[in-house]
């Protein structure tokens, strides 16, 4: 089994530190990763807030490809909307060259109509229909050397990629879904689906089996295990664990409220988000307290055996897969963070790895 980690960059939660502070342990987290056996360090975008901030996660994983020998590392995930397609893909085939071929890439279309704001001229209400004319574009580019488009919203002549790019990227893309019509775009574009531990995997399950449906219909293959990505708080004490999961997994649920507005009517509004204004009604339903209680019965933390049991869980479910954590969230110490996932490499790490 494939195990990451995910770096997120928030400084909410932490009152008075600095952006530089920020960036300081999540990169030593980053940096131990490689040392302790994982997989692959995976960024995330995002801009303008203290939720998260990570303008250009290929300049930041170009850092870490040169600082690390073994380790993959992946965009989770480069907003489409909010890129040019051309740029996007030279940004890629740079990397991927400068990484000797260990870059995965993920794309995403975007949520947060706070930073939907902050790019002139780029309307939430476009995102769908942006993601998926910039998407086809930059794969065709990673495949052919070469970019064109005779889209509304990307026009552009064919033009060659330098440096060319050198490994195909099909067993290497990733696409965050979490809606319908993500989930159809991420099977389209023959990418792994993308899904964060926020709700009961039980109401997952429809999504992932709609992927692989048309995964295989797209490409005549059974589509690759889906990723999901977790805040994982691992601990040898159950009551430590649960005291510190609580606490920070609380906090962070607090500035996902606020960022992406998730309770909020603006989605009835706003084309191609149709799934997330029938959420909210449901968020609204179920309040705070009862959103916290879905997001923590999701996330995988407690002692090792009890992430063992809830990562067995999901696998017992929906089949095998890929995993990502994050264990800087919420405004957890950073020595904390460092305690969680060193256990978490020593006992929980190797047992993975024999998942297949």
């Amino acid at each position: 089994m494939d195990v990451g980690i995910q770096m997120i960059f928030t400084s909410h939660g932490w009152p008075g530190i600095s952006d530089g502070q920020v960036y300081d342990e999540e990169l030593r987290l980053a940096l131990l990763a490689e040392d302790l056996g994982f997989d692959v360090l995976w960024s995330v975008e995002h801009h303008f807030f203290d939720y998260s901030f990570c303008p250009d996660n290929t300049e930041l994983l170009a850092y870490l490809a040169a600082a690390t020998s073994r380790i993959d590392v992946g965009t989770a995930a480069v907003i489409m909307p909010w890129n040019e397609p051309l740029r996007v893909a030279e940004k890629v085939a740079l990397l991927d060259h400068l990484a000797g071929g260990r870059l995965r890439f993920g794309m995403g279309r975007g949520l947060s109509r706070r930073e939907f704001a902050g790019f002139r001229g780029i309307e939430m209400d476009e995102s769908r229909d942006r993601f998926d004319e910039g998407s086809a574009m930059v794969l065709e580019a990673l495949r052919t050397g070469f970019i064109e488009g005779d889209g509304p919203y990307y026009p552009q002549a064919r033009t060659e990629i330098r440096p060319r790019p050198e490994r195909p990227f099909d067993d290497r893309l990733y696409a965050v879904a979490s809606s319908d019509d993500s989930v159809e775009a991420a099977a389209r574009l023959g990418a792994r689906m993308v899904m964060f531990a926020d709700r009961a995997w039980e109401h997952r399950m429809p999504s992932i089996e709609r992927h692989r449906e048309l995964f295989r219909k797209f490409h005549g293959t059974d589509a690759p295990p889906a990723m999901t990505c977790d805040f994982a708080v691992c601990l040898p004490d159950a009551e430590e664990a649960s005291e510190v999961a609580h606490r920070h997994l609380g906090t962070y649920l607090e500035s996902i409220l606020e960022h992406y507005e998730v309770m909020g009517h603006h989605f009835e509004a706003t084309k191609g988000y149709d799934a997330y204004a029938k959420g909210a009604d449901m968020l609204r339903q179920m309040g705070m307290e009862g959103f916290l209680k879905a997001f923590m019965s999701a996330a995988a933390w407690g002692t090792p055996d009890q992430v063992l049991a809830a990562f067995e869980a999901r696998r017992q479910l929906m089949g095998p897969f890929e995993e990502a954590t994050s264990f800087r969230f919420g405004g957890i110490p950073y020595e904390v963070a460092e305690r969680s996932m060193r256990l978490f490499a020593d006992e929980v790490l190797p047992v993975l790895k024999t998942w297949t």
